[in-house]
């Protein structure tokens, strides 16, 4: 089975069965490394990628699924002037300490400020809730998406 889509701006082509995992695709067939797999469930985002413009857990994705849509990992998103945004953000408030759950969480800050250029407090909280983080607390994510929503205005 050939399955066409596009993979961070490319079209791209894979050889996996439709009942593959779109993480395990990412990570074996293409090489991104920045998809994590943490739990397989669905529950800890560190696998999250954006799907047609949807924040969504890869683990939860069969590769049937995905044929003809638009899929952006950390890997796509890095290139682009919204991430250099988040990035220094996140830098500037020291959010980041082991890193495992920050390719998810940085898409997860992504489709927040994509919904909601000026979200609240609550609205970012609400936005991370399905991204764990074991390091952080939470507090300096949340800060970071609120500095880069009032520095980036108009990227959102």
């Amino acid at each position: 089975m050939m399955i066409k889509f596009i993979l961070n701006g490319k079209e791209v082509t894979s050889t996996a069965k439709g009942n593959e995992r779109l993480l395990d695709v990412l990570r074996n067939e293409f090489a991104l490394t920045g998809v994590k797999c943490g739990c397989k469930e669905g529950e800890c985002g560190a696998c999250s990628i954006i799907l047609d413009g949807r924040l969504v857990n890869s683990c939860m994705v069969a590769m049937g699924h995905v044929a003809g849509s638009n899929v952006m990992t950390i890997e796509g998103y890095c290139e682009t002037e919204r991430f250099a945004v988040l990035d220094k953000a996140y830098a500037a408030v020291s959010a980041v300490q082991c890193g495992f759950c920050i390719p998810g969480m940085m898409l997860a800050s992504e489709s927040i400020l994509a919904k909601n250029p000026n979200p609240t407090e609550a609205e970012i909280r609400v936005g991370i809730s399905g991204n764990l983080c074991r390091c952080t607390g939470y507090n300096a994510i949340v800060e970071a998406i609120g500095i880069a929503a009032k520095e980036g205005k108009g990227l959102w």
